[in-house]
């Protein structure tokens, strides 16, 4: 029920042909080519406390985080970031502004990608030496343009942060690293405005077959930033464009990660976790919709396995959701309701422990997923 994979002739409305772009390597995650996107988040504990920011990148990875971001800004920084990188299970990417010493650390220090606008960290000579850098210790390189901080010619030329203007910017870059002979980079131009972001990257995408690193920066804080963050990305990956994301929230850095793969699952360009179908309740329901939900959601975190739940208050959709997900639940009435399993009828399950037994069922076909994908490699 979780593959609907042989299905795919009947559903070609589902599919999303993703822009071609080269791979590059972020540590050991491909990014780029057929390569699944990747989803990113950012550290907001002072780097220079390497216990806390180990405690939070752990905390990340525990959400599913493929490559976390970690900012450096000073000597101090970049010399805790040594024993950080060396503790993460993850690649880390050094958020590098400016001082081209940073750079050239944090490539030392174990990072994995390195975050940096070649033309804002001074001469040539000095781009050559966090270039070379890069190079002898395997770091990617991530162009990250941002319309908050477009360079002060381009904002003469233009007027005002635009699509032109940011593309422009991140060309030039680009053209620096390419005159150089290195290529292994990807770019993003992101706006807080959804508009302007996905005009950007849509420019962008015709314009260099790079891999490119989605957000809406700077979105506000959880509610609102996940809506416009799922507008704007989403708009985007629904045309084939992104490799990896970072959704930026006002918020914990591990909600980024949770919105992200929610994203991806909705567009199903990527699955992790259980993906709970459920009704917004009415006053057909057998049992309190919201409360369960909200109870399971909670209860089934823990579950990384790629699968599905409905939950479904009352017998007039919930038999036909039911159909289509690995579990199922149909209010009913008189107390109980209707448990299904792969789609089939399974047993009818009082609303009294139903929460511990659709868990249950949950785990077992969690493990039951996990033991055929594991025999079929």
């Amino acid at each position: 029920m979780s593959d609907h994979s042989e299905l795919g002739h009947i559903r070609p409305w589902r599919h999303i042909e993703r822009r071609k772009s080269r791979q590059i390597m972020v540590g050991s995650v491909p990014v780029g080519g057929d390569a699944p996107i990747s989803v990113q988040s950012m550290t907001n504990t002072p780097t220079t406390d390497a216990a806390a920011t180990l405690e939070q990148i752990r905390q990340l990875e525990e959400a599913g985080a493929d490559i976390v971001r970690v900012s450096c800004p000073d000597v101090e920084s970049t010399a805790a970031f040594k024993t950080i990188a060396r503790e993460a299970r993850v690649p880390l990417v050094a958020d590098i502004h400016f001082h081209y010493k940073r750079g050239i650390e944090a490539a030392q220090a174990g990072a994995a990608c390195l975050r940096i606008n070649p033309g804002n960290i001074g001469s040539m000579d000095r781009v050559k030496e966090v270039v070379q850098a890069a190079r002898d210790y395997g770091c990617s390189m991530r162009i990250g343009v941002n319309a908050g901080s477009l360079e002060k010619e381009l904002l003469e030329k233009y007027g005002e942060p635009c699509p032109d203007a940011m593309v422009e910017s991140a060309l030039n870059h680009a053209r620096i690293l390419q005159d150089l002979d290195f290529h292994e980079f990807k770019i993003s131009v992101k706006a807080s405005d959804p508009f302007l972001t996905v005009a950007a990257y849509q420019q962008l995408a015709e314009a260099i077959d790079c891999p490119l690193h989605l957000g809406v920066t700077e979105a506000g804080p959880l509610r609102t930033g996940t809506i416009k963050s799922a507008i704007g990305m989403g708009n985007m990956l629904w045309a084939g464009i992104g490799d990896t994301i970072r959704v930026s929230l006002a918020a914990d850095p591990v909600e980024e990660i949770k919105v992200g793969f929610d994203i991806l699952k909705s567009l199903g360009l990527r699955h992790r976790g259980v993906n709970i179908i459920a009704c917004p309740s009415c006053a057909r329901q057998g049992f309190n919709v919201i409360e369960t939900v909200a109870i399971l959601e909670e209860k089934l975190a823990h579950v990384s396995t790629a699968m599905s739940l409905s939950i479904i208050g009352c017998v007039v959709n919930g038999p036909g959701e039911a159909l289509y997900t690995d579990v199922g639940f149909t209010g009913g009435g008189a107390g109980s309701g209707m448990l299904y399993l792969n789609g089939k009828i399974a047993h009818k399950q009082a609303n009294d422990g139903m929460i511990d037994e659709i868990v249950a069922q949950v785990e077992a076909k969690a493990a039951e997923l996990d033991a055929a994908r594991k025999a079929a490699e």
